[in-house]
């Protein structure tokens, strides 16, 4: 028993130190984050969030990912990052077919994280609105299909 106790006394002692590395690799990148907001601003792009860049990161990430965590796990767990990193230069603004818990919020969650700013709108006309005069930067709806009903 107290063998036991030891090694889980030591797989703790090394998970703490695992954490701390993380915590300092995840600083590093909101820094480099914060940078690349600089280096955009001093340009001129008004583009601080690049879609196509993070799906880049996300297939590049499952693609090196070697387990245990599943491919999609990992997706989710550095998409947390990238949201957070991006609310350090702006938050990206989502606005979605309401309430809040509905799947539309859901799949604003999912696809654009934690970081960004969700509103709930009561129409799908109300979200289209809300991006064409720029209070959003995206809006997320529901949408039908003949096979899944809507999705």
């Amino acid at each position: 028993m107290v063998d036991d106790t030891s090694d889980l006394v030591a797989l703790r002692q090394r998970i703490d130190q695992v954490d701390q590395r993380l915590l300092e690799l995840i600083s590093e990148r909101a820094r480099c984050a914060q940078d690349v907001a600089a280096v955009k601003a001093k340009s001129g792009d008004p583009a601080y969030y690049r879609p196509e860049r993070e799906a880049q990161v996300l297939r590049s990430v499952m693609a090196r990912n070697q387990g245990p965590l599943s491919d999609e796990e990992v997706a989710r767990l550095f998409r947390e990052i990238m949201s957070a990193c991006l609310a350090l230069e702006e938050p990206v603004r989502v606005a979605f077919l309401g309430p809040e818990g509905t799947f539309t919020q859901e799949a604003a969650l999912k696809h654009f994280g934690h970081s960004a700013l969700s509103q709930p709108l009561a129409a799908i006309d109300e979200v289209f609105r809300e991006v064409q005069a720029g209070a959003a930067s995206y809006g997320v709806v529901p949408i039908e299909n003949s096979t899944e009903g809507v999705v």
